[in-house]
């Protein structure tokens, strides 16, 4: 009986430790993506847009290397949820979708993401954090119609922020 005991506590939601990115040892080289996130690894430089006219166009399934603005130089097509206040940056992407279906939209750190048809952002279906040592931090999912979208990012605290959009499979 006291075996018994022993596994139910050692396996109770209270006695395991939560894991996270941060208590994770990971090695000097990141771990493989997995499928659908291979592009990651390819970052291009892109510089972001500060309007929904002006956005970067972004390859679909190639990880970028952004270069954003401060909050202040951004005309944001709907209001930015969880922003981060005139501290933090942001921009303005846009990616065509030729076949409707999944795309996730892959983040190397922390802030807020929108995608929009014209002016109207779509629901996100599903969010995670990312693959532990991989140098993805959040996965945001949408489901989306063909036509062009617009990537709305808000409330980085860095000016430089690795994110990619991919069609999931």
């Amino acid at each position: 009986m006291m075996l018994i005991s022993l596994f139910v506590s050692a396996a109770s939601p209270q006695a395991m430790p939560a894991l996270d990115h941060a208590t994770i040892a990971c090695p000097a080289t990141p771990l493989p993506l997995p499928a659908g996130l291979k592009g990651w690894e390819r970052k291009q430089p892109v510089h972001a847009a500060g309007t929904v006219k002006t956005a970067t166009p972004l390859p679909i399934g190639t990880g970028v290397a952004a270069i954003l603005l401060p909050t202040s130089q951004i005309a944001y097509a709907v209001e930015a949820r969880g922003g981060g206040g005139a501290n933090s940056n942001g921009g303005m992407f846009a990616f065509t979708v030729a076949m409707a279906g999944r795309y996730r939209v892959a983040l190397g750190a922390g802030a807020w993401v929108d995608v929009l048809r014209g002016t109207t952002p779509a629901p996100s279906v599903a969010h995670a954090h990312g693959p532990a040592c991989t140098g993805v931090r959040k996965l945001v999912d949408f489901d989306l119609t063909p036509g062009r979208h617009v990537l709305q990012v808000a409330g980085s605290e860095s000016p430089t922020l690795t994110l990619m959009v991919a069609r999931m499979p």
